[in-house]
Parts: structure tokens; sequence; C-alpha cells
């Protein structure tokens, strides 16, 4: 970190909850800090080269250009974050397509949000126009218009996402924190910018239980009394900008960690009163990274543990609410199907033909779901016997072949064969040729 020395920031010395804003603004002691070092020793060389072009372009086009967002608090937090977010007080989409050219990159412009997207090699940088956000009624999505850049930060969620650094040249790495972002991060705090901040958007108290435990933050206090108290604000939310939420969660490193605190809250309640976060689920969770050796593969996993223990009516309602995607509820469904077996399926001594009939027509995160959560070894032995041997076990003869010796068309060339599979897999019949012996007999039978 540059120049300037640590400023005391925001002090509250009253309980009032009007505004932490207005309260920082006026007793905040001027003092400016500069970033430029923390972004020379923290970014790749090729980024810190983008976004000092980018912050020459606005300069010749008389316009101001920010770093903001969870780039800014991680510099700060000395994370690795190479989410380029930046907003220009002015017209975003022409200045990134200046920069486009300048730097060979793919533009995709959204003229309606006055927003701009930049894609170059494995790089991407998201731009904005500042504005200014009012929300009609609780939980609507914003009306926007232009605004300056503290218009712009005065909008977000919380105080630690609410900074953003000047990139162009003369005040190059300048922080602007109006809202006591800094000072919070040093204190390891979630405070929201208002009191109305979550009636105005609900889906910010799944984004505080997130940011809490990804950083191993706390709430702080008075947020936490607005997160009680604003809990029927979901209510507010769609279940598609729910199910957003909650996929951002399952996408964490550790999202046990936020389910858990997220019921302890209430919060996760308001998705389905019957989904819980307890030490089952956090012993299951771990229990899937374990198992799985791609991190692509988590997400759907987690979904499908966090419904794992629900009645199949409450995970049909969960997904008609959410709206989940068709091959996650697939997921879901598959795999209260399979549980709904596992009776049978941890019984010592099945015969693999019975094993193979429990579990076929299933997708394999529905395997694995089971596996981990049926809590039966036995169950799981056999899971993995279905996945490593069963599974790849197929008659000989086809259906063709049937047909040639005898076997009426229909539907009993589907019963001969699943037959002949059944013998295959107990051992019964070992090769063709008694393959072929056995359809002839039943043939003539």
């Amino acid at each position: 970190m540059q120049s300037g020395e640590e400023s005391e920031g925001f002090k509250k010395t009253s309980t009032d909850w009007t505004s932490c804003a207005i309260l920082h603004d006026k007793m905040s002691v001027p003092v400016t800090i500069n970033l430029s070092g923390s972004i020379k020793e923290q970014l790749p060389t090729d980024i810190i080269d983008f976004i000092k072009r980018a912050g020459d372009a606005a300069e010749k086009r008389q316009q101001r250009l920010y770093l903001v967002g969870g780039v800014v608090r991680d510099l700060l937090l000395e994370r690795c974050n190479i989410d380029l977010d930046m907003v220009v007080e002015g017209d975003a989409i022409k200045l990134a397509q200046e920069i486009a050219g300048v730097n060979q990159a793919k533009v995709t412009t959204h003229p309606r949000f006055g927003t701009a997207t930049l894609k170059w090699d494995k790089r991407s940088a998201d731009f904005a126009t500042a504005r200014a956000e009012t929300y009609a009624r609780p939980g609507a999505l914003p009306t926007v218009t232009p605004g300056t850049i503290r218009d712009d930060l005065a909008r977000r969620d919380f105080s630690i996402n609410a900074m953003a650094i000047l990139l162009n040249p003369r005040r190059y790495g300048e922080l602007i924190d109006p809202f006591g972002g800094r000072q919070d991060l040093a204190k390891k705090l979630v405070r929201v910018l208002h009191d109305k901040s979550f009636t105005d958007d609900a889906t910010r108290l799944w984004r505080a239980v997130r940011y809490e435990q990804r950083l191993g933050f706390r709430i702080e206090p008075m947020t936490l009394l607005l997160v009680r108290r604003d809990l029927a604000m979901l209510k507010t939310i769609s279940g598609d900008r729910l199910r957003h939420e909650l996929d951002l969660v399952l996408k964490e490193e550790l999202p046990e960690k936020a389910i858990v605190r997220a019921d302890g809250l209430g919060v996760l309640a308001k998705l389905h009163p019957a989904l819980k976060g307890d030490d089952w689920l956090r012993e299951t969770f771990a229990a899937a990274r374990e198992r799985c050796l791609t991190d692509a593969f988590h997400p759907q996993l987690y979904m499908a543990l966090l419904c794992y223990r629900l009645a199949v009516k409450k995970l049909e309602q969960l997904i008609k609410f959410l709206r989940l995607p068709k091959a996650t509820a697939q997921v879901l469904r598959d795999t209260l199907a399979i549980k709904g077996k596992m009776k049978e399926l941890a019984k010592l001594g099945q015969a693999p033909s019975v094993i193979y009939n429990l579990l076929h027509d299933y997708g394999t995160t529905a395997y694995t779901t089971v596996s981990i959560g049926a809590g039966s070894e036995t169950a799981a032995e056999h899971i993995e016997l279905y996945l490593n041997v069963l599974r790849h076990i197929n008659p000989a003869l086809t259906g063709d072949d049937l047909k040639k010796l005898g076997v009426p068309s229909g539907p009993k060339i589907k019963e001969v064969l699943q037959l002949l599979r059944e013998a295959r897999l107990d051992g019964k019949i070992d090769s063709r040729k008694e393959e072929e012996d056995w359809v002839k007999e039943w043939v003539n039978k």
C-alpha cells in the first residue's frame, strides 16, 4: 500500500441508525489513500497494462474511469481477484468500444443498460456507466438513471463492496471510499449502507451471509438487527433470483458454512422450512469434496445433498418455487427415487442382477449423492459395484440375433435381453454360445 497513512475513517459517535453513509461523510478525516502499489504487487502485468490503457482512454475523453467492487475489496485484503468491473462517469459503451480497438478485444454491448463487456485472450472486463438507482417498491428491480461514482457506490450492497479506485493517469490508484468500507475491512464487518437496504433488495440477506462466511467476517450488529427485522422481505423476491443467490452460495469453497449460518438466521427457511443446515450437512458436503475430483461437479451435488432429506412433495414444492433447470430437477428426483430403495440396497448378499435393477436408469450425480447421504456402507458398496462393474455388463446377443433365433418381434425382445443380462450379471451365462443355447431353450418352451 502506498501514499497516505491509515485514516481512522468512520467513527460512530451516535446510536442513531438514520444513515451510516451520512455519518461517515461528516466525520471522515480527508486523507488520500493510493493503491497503485497494491495494484502493481497483486495484479498480473497484462491486467495492469489494460487498466492503464483504459484510464488513458478515459482521460482523453475527459471522463473518469474507476475500478469498483470485489476487486477493490480483495486488493485491500491481499486476496487474488481478477474480475474487472469498471465504472465510467460518461458513456461506458463508447469508451469500451474505443478500448476494444486498441486491445484487439471482442466487445459485447447492452445499450439498454449502458454496459459493455470486453473479452480478449482469457481475460474479460465489464464496463458500466455510473448510475443511481431507486426502488418503486420492495423487491422490485431498480429504476436506473445516470449518476456520479458516489451515486454508483451508494447503490451497492455493503460498505466493503462500495469502494472504487480511480484509473485516470493524474490520480491513478486513488481510493474512493465514501462509506467507510476500508475501516469495515479492518474490523472484519459486513455492513449495509442504510437501513432500507434489505427492504429494497432482500437478496442482500443471502449475500450478507455469503460474504461473512467467505471472508471470515461477522455481520455488523446493527446490520444483524436489520437481517432479523427484514426476513419477511424475502417474500418480495422471485424464485429465479433466490435460486441465483443459492447457486452462488453453492459455488463457494465451503458452501456449508453459509448454509448453516443462513439456517441459524432464518434465511434458509424462507426457501423451504424443511431445509436444514446442521452437522449432517457439514459432514456430507465435506465428503462430497473428498469424493469428487473436479470442482465443476460440486454445485449440483451440493444441491442434491441439501435436498436429500426432503420428502417428495416438499422437493416438488422447492423445484417449482426456485424454477430449477430441468437437469438439476432430474438429479434431485433421481436422488429421492434411489433413496426410496434404500431398504433393498442396504441388504447384504443381494444378487448382482437385483442391484442392477434397483439402480439402472439414473444419473451419476444421484448415485454419488445417495452413496454419501445414506449412511449405509452396504448401500455405498452396492452403488460402487453398479457404477464400476454392473452397468457395463451387457448380453452378447442383439435384438436382431434374437429374431434369427426365433424370438417374436416386439416386447418379447426386450424381455429376453433383460433376462440374458440378469443371467450374465449373476454368472449363470459366460459366453455368446451359452446365450444362444439359453435363447433356443426359451423359444422351445
